[in-house]
């Protein structure tokens, strides 16, 4: 009777097992369906945004030119939520959740901090600056790289790297034109210059913005780690432009600089006052407790009422705040939310644990580094920002998030995919008539790319 009672419960506790195994790989086996479907639906819309980037970045409609990109990365998101693969409530509580990373209090902190750029551009300051530093650079090609070169990062560190890229490309294809010049030492230096000392600063970038507030990271802790990794890059590459360009800049300029005119010395003076205060005011932010995006905000919404007023009392229309609100980079805002949604279903499906647990061990600061240089020109640095802030390990230091921030600056150098910032400089560059193909840039891009990426993050470790 005791040995039947004891194989009655062996077979109940067999039977059981056996359940509980099977409904376990059953489990395993929707889970990797489930993984399998997010990650096909996420490539194939990264690769479609990339072929789009490549073939037909714009697309001419009734006059207005549309880029292509953005609708790519919406369809991506709406099949996402479609299908099932992302639930409608859990993207809208992402969107809405309180924390650092919510996509909304960044895009509002990105366009804001952008906008205070575009009225300065507009109002006519960069273009003069511009003017200022090939006239004082006289004859010398050697002298005018190396003023454009401190003129672009010293803007760059306040502004974005965007705003600087959309206002000197044009002004150096045209100056070189009329020098009978090489434009693309110049045009290079530049675009090189704006990718490098974006990192400086949080708000150079939005990447800068993503990763580091995903971190918790405030406007001074993070520009007292990034000032050195930034100075140590900048360095290097200035050496490296200098030897790869060192044959073209042997002729000497003869087209004398007409300095162009401030176009509202008003709008100039209430422009670089305002971004003064809200960069100063960035800088305490993690110390009086107040939400960088609101600083921001509020900064972008006092400079539009004042130069209300002050065009109401000098009798002058405000079109500039009209000009500056449409040159505002729209297609970000679908293209960001998009993003969030496919690094939302990647993080659901199990796909990012998977990619974080393949990146672990070894020197974090190198993998990480590396890694976010190969991902940002395979699928753009911003949705590899927002994929990169789910891969790092909590716990784990600040090692990766700045070395990933590195990254997703650097990596604009060695394809126009990298960043947004190259697919304009070369959109520019196609309409103002220079020949730059894709081989070139990616030639120049990796010359740059390696001793940039390699000094950084060399710093980067020594001072964490």
């Amino acid at each position: 009777m005791k040995r039947c009672s004891s194989l009655s419960l062996g077979l109940y506790v067999r039977i059981l097992f056996e359940a509980v195994l099977k409904r376990a790989l059953l489990r395993m086996k929707e889970d990797g369906v489930v993984m399998i479907a997010t990650g096909v639906i996420c490539g194939l819309t990264c690769l479609a945004m990339i072929i789009m980037i490549l073939w037909k970045p714009q697309i001419k409609w009734r006059g207005i030119h549309f880029d292509t990109y953005p609708p790519i990365a919406m369809l991506g998101c709406i099949t996402l939520l479609v299908s099932g693969h992302l639930p409608v409530s859990e993207y809208i509580k992402g969107l809405t959740a309180d924390t650092s990373v919510n996509p909304l209090k960044i895009l509002v902190l990105f366009f804001s901090m952008t906008f205070l750029s575009v009225y300065l551009d507009e109002a006519g300051l960069f273009r003069y600056l511009a003017g200022v530093t090939l006239k004082k650079a006289g004859s010398s090609q050697k002298k005018l790289l190396l003023f454009l070169y401190l003129t672009v990062s010293l803007l760059t560190v306040f502004t974005s790297n965007d705003i600087v890229v959309l206002t000197f490309t044009p002004f150096i294809c045209y100056f070189a034109k009329s020098a009978d010049i090489d434009p693309i030492p110049y045009l290079v230096t530049e675009f090189v210059a704006a990718n490098t000392f974006s990192m400086v600063f949080i708000i150079g970038n939005p990447t800068n913005i993503y990763l580091a507030t995903s971190a918790g990271l405030g406007f001074l802790p993070y520009a007292k780690v990034m000032v050195l990794p930034t100075l140590a890059a900048g360095t290097v590459v200035w050496f490296v432009l200098r030897f790869l360009f060192r044959k073209q800049l042997s002729k000497s300029v003869s087209t004398r600089v007409e300095l162009v005119k401030f176009k509202n010395r008003t709008a100039i003076v209430l422009g670089t006052a305002h971004l003064v205060v809200c960069t100063s005011m960035l800088v305490i932010s993690s110390y009086v407790e107040l939400p960088m995006w609101g600083i921001a905000a509020a900064s972008a919404g006092s400079l539009v009422i004042t130069t209300l007023i002050a065009a109401k009392i000098g009798c002058w229309r405000p079109k500039l705040i009209e000009r500056s609100i449409a040159r505002l980079p729209w297609p970000l805002v679908p293209f960001v939310l998009s993003m969030f949604a496919l690094v939302l279903s990647l993080n659901r499906s199990g796909l990012s644990a998977e990619i974080a647990k393949r990146m672990a061990g070894g020197n974090s600061i190198m993998v990480y580094g590396i890694a976010s240089v190969c991902a940002a020109n395979l699928i753009n640095n911003i949705p590899m920002s927002v994929l990169f802030s789910t891969l790092i390990p909590e716990g784990g230091g600040l090692g990766p998030v700045f070395a990933s921030i590195i990254g997703s600056n650097l990596g604009a150098y060695l394809t126009p995919i990298g960043a947004l910032a190259g697919i304009m400089w070369m959109s520019i560059l196609k309409t103002t008539g220079v020949q730059y193909s894709f081989g070139r840039f990616t030639k120049y891009g990796f010359c740059v790319v390696i001793p940039a990426l390699a000094a950084a993050l060399l710093v980067l470790g020594l001072i964490l």
